[in-house]
């Protein structure tokens, strides 16, 4: 199994090949990547079941510090900024030809940026070295997202299941209006941290160490700079790339939230005292054991073990039998999240189990 897997953390890289493919096949083939992500991988999912296999807690160690998953995941960094290479090609030869093709287009650009890229972005952001950190705020620049380097390290998983957390949706709470209260929330709460960690420093707001600064600019003159490459490749301003880069970040940040609600949907800590609350356990996240979603998402969906143990790499995640389940993996799960009657009529029951089981823990534990 452990082999197997190994293998199977390639598959990552199956979404980009085929966008690539799908542009210049045309059209709604374009689309293609829908159909691979929507549909084989559910059905995979479906016949592959579950996969609770856990690396031995003795071999944690050496597995957690393995090159091969570190190459990978560096791996990726690459393949994304080559991917962006290859869409100035793309814009300095005239971009999509016709609106099928421009939709098509976008939204796979944003599924491999957002669906996988802020994966990524988000497994290296949780480490230690400066080189991995460096990687994930390169990958965020990319999608108009860099202030959850600060805001999911330093908020969310500090106040996940609370009140106090933009990225928690709340029970019977569409995505939709989950949207609304993330996306400025979690950029509001990057600034607080930062003004806060400013101030502790004697440093001003307006200071050059003030990183919301740097994380504001560094995306537009990201941008700024390759349209100015491409419009000189194509000897024309190419005004098409900069609404291209932007729609993309909105629908890649989305897809984002869209896994937030879906890893957070209803679960809350018990409140001990007044802004107290018990501390994070495998209980407090929605986990989804789907063994293939899990090879394209860096076992992402353990995310029960990810918020328990933030430090742990991907590869040594364990599953846990005793965490509230999702029925299916994200890709079917982020579908039924867009339709909120289907979302509440899958959920709200087993949010409602979960509570009865959180409630009577928590009695249990509490001395008479």
């Amino acid at each position: 199994m452990r082999h197997f897997k190994k293998i199977g953390f390639l598959s990552a890289f199956i979404i980009p090949a085929l966008v690539v493919i799908g542009f210049y096949l045309g059209g709604a083939w374009n689309f293609l990547f829908v159909a691979f992500d929507f549909i084989l991988i559910p059905i995979a999912d479906y016949f592959t079941g579950l996969d609770k296999d856990n690396v031995p807690d003795e071999e944690q160690p050496v597995v957690g510090e393995a090159l091969y998953y570190r190459f990978v995941i560096y791996l990726w960094v690459l393949v994304q900024f080559g991917f962006f290479g290859w869409t100035m090609i793309v814009f300095s030869a005239g971009g999509p030809q016709t609106w099928i093709a421009w939709v098509g287009f976008t939204i796979g650009v944003a599924f491999v940026t957002g669906g996988i890229g802020i994966t990524v972005a988000h497994e290296l952001g949780h480490k230690k070295p400066k080189l991995e950190q460096f990687f994930s705020q390169a990958l965020l620049m990319t999608v108009c997202y860099m202030h959850f380097f600060i805001e999911h390290n330093r908020g969310h998983h500090v106040h996940v299941g609370t009140p106090a957390d933009p990225a928690t949706a709340k029970k019977n709470q569409s995505f939709y209006a989950f949207w609304l209260q993330t996306v400025p929330g979690s950029w509001l709460s990057a600034w607080k941290i930062e003004t806060t960690s400013l101030q502790k420093r004697g440093l001003s707001l307006w200071s050059i160490h003030n990183k919301m600064l740097h994380y504001t600019l560094l995306p537009l003159l990201f941008c700024g700079a390759l349209t100015i490459i491409i419009s000189n490749l194509a000897g024309r301003v190419v005004w098409e790339f900069p609404v291209f880069f932007f729609v993309q970040s909105i629908l890649a940040f989305s897809l984002l939230e869209l896994v937030n609600y879906v890893e957070h949907y209803g679960i809350s800590r018990k409140e001990l005292a007044p802004l107290q609350y018990e501390r994070v356990n495998p209980n407090h996240s929605w986990n989804a054991g789907h063994m293939v979603s899990n090879f394209f998402l860096f076992q992402l969906q353990r995310h029960s073990d990810h918020h328990y143990n933030a430090s742990k790499r991907y590869q040594i995640l364990d599953h846990y039998d005793e965490s509230p389940q999702l029925p299916f993996g994200y890709p079917t799960m982020i579908l039924l999240a867009l339709i909120p009657t289907l979302w509440f009529s899958k959920m709200n029951q087993r949010l409602e189990d979960w509570e009865k089981l959180a409630f009577k823990s928590s009695t249990q534990q509490t001395p008479s």
